[in-house]
């Protein structure tokens, strides 16, 4: 078996593929302060939870954002699991032309999920979608080049940000309202919150689909994706495991 991991800033998100079949997922909270032993023992115990055995993972693979927990994990792996992970960065192969001004800047997850939605999806090209801590767009041309995208903030650090500054507004939860016009604080937060973030989807993909020749399939990732897509056409699909799908295509082209 295969195990993929996916270090972000949020969550934690692994999964484990027998062959190119995903027998289970799994999100832990992002926390820097965690151990080796204490990550290792939580994903010991999901795994065995859904009957599958930590002795059959041969492989392993990880993005990480975070740089502190990177050596966390490869702990964790090569402790609990008994390999080393390929850990992608500068230098991993990856069958994709980076064409941004320095390419070294761009996030593994990106390239990850650019490759995971060109096998997948394609032929490009594509235009990616992470709505999760950031929202991240991500866009693919007709040779199959990354070009680079846009970065946001993500509607959670969006929501934090505003009810820390303005003393009157509150959590509430992240749901679709009935209307656009909200008849009361909750309502109305929530408008912001959903139409407001799916204006922002529309609008920056209406841009990128312009610059790519007007014709470009649209893949959603991320926490908040399906909430986004349910409100728009614009998402042609959501695939919540499309990093963990990448983590493997991108192993296989690294396995010699």
């Amino acid at each position: 078996m295969f195990l993929a991991i996916d270090v972000g800033n949020t969550n934690v998100t692994l999964g484990l593929f027998d062959g190119e079949s995903l027998r289970g997922t799994w999100r832990l909270a992002t926390d820097i302060e965690r151990l080796a032993d204490e990550y290792g023992s939580l994903i010991l115990g999901l795994v065995q939870h859904n009957g599958l055995s930590t002795t059959d993972v041969k492989d392993a693979a990880m993005t990480c954002v975070v740089p502190e927990l990177e050596p966390v994990f490869q702990t964790v792996c090569r402790r609990y699991f008994g390999v080393s992970p390929l850990v992608i960065g500068v230098g991993t192969r990856t069958g994709l032309k980076v064409l941004y001004d320095t390419p070294r800047d761009v996030g593994a997850d990106r390239v990850v999920d650019a490759v995971a939605a060109i096998r997948t999806y394609g032929p490009p090209p594509l235009i990616v979608v992470d709505i999760g801590t950031a929202t991240v767009f991500d866009a693919v041309n007709a040779d199959g080049d990354y070009l680079g995208g846009a970065i946001a903030p993500g509607p959670g650090i969006a929501f934090e940000a505003l009810i820390q500054r303005a003393a009157k507004l509150y959590r509430v939860e992240f749901a679709r309202p009935e209307s656009a016009i909200g008849r009361n604080t909750v309502a109305a937060l929530q408008s912001g919150m959903i139409f407001g973030y799916v204006g922002l989807v529309e609008g920056i993909i209406a841009r990128m689909k312009q610059e790519l020749g007007g014709q470009a399939k649209v893949i959603g990732t991320g926490g908040y994706a399906a909430s986004i897509a349910a409100e728009t056409n614009i998402i042609e699909r959501v695939d919540p495991d499309l990093t963990l799908r990448g983590l493997r295509l991108v192993f296989d082209m690294n396995r010699s």
